[in-house]
């Protein structure tokens, strides 16, 4: 199979470079396919539950800032900018509408192996996986004994 648009999601830490390096390979191998790269902020008022009486729009625009940086840092030479993506709303489902509406052909996420309460729980590349249109690759980073940092 051939690929023509990749799409990198990412979670902004140092494994991100990991994620993205696998991605831009198999775009080599597949004659130069084009490179998309995202990150998904969850909204505040999901976080808070909207607990809090007050405006979080000033807040969500810094982390909105801090995650656009971040991921022009990540994708440095291998995305242009036009291409590097920060979107607000749960990441499964923005994975899939943004691939669904750009004609993704394969999604690349990282995977931290979890396992017992946490694979139960279930973590963002098990739903892209399970609700993808797309093949997807899932690539293993944060090996025993390495912390994830951003």
């Amino acid at each position: 199979m051939s690929y023509h648009h990749i799409l990198v999601a990412v979670d902004l830490t140092k494994d991100s470079h990991k994620v993205l390096e696998r991605a831009v390979a198999i775009a080599e191998r597949n004659n130069g396919a084009k490179i998309s790269i995202m990150h998904t902020l969850e909204p505040l008022g999901f976080a808070y539950g909207g607990d809090i009486p007050m405006d979080l729009t000033s807040i969500q625009d810094q982390l909105d800032d801090h995650a656009k940086k971040r991921l022009a840092e990540i994708a440095e030479t291998h995305v242009p900018s036009e291409d590097q993506h920060v979107l607000v709303g749960m990441p499964d489902t923005e994975i899939h509408r943004f691939a669904q509406e750009n004609d993704v052909d394969l999604i690349v996420v990282g995977s931290h192996g979890r396992h017992g309460f946490a694979l139960l729980l279930g973590s963002t590349s098990t739903g892209v996986l399970h609700g993808a249109q797309c093949d997807v690759l899932a690539v293993r980073v944060g090996q025993k004994g390495e912390e994830s940092a951003e």
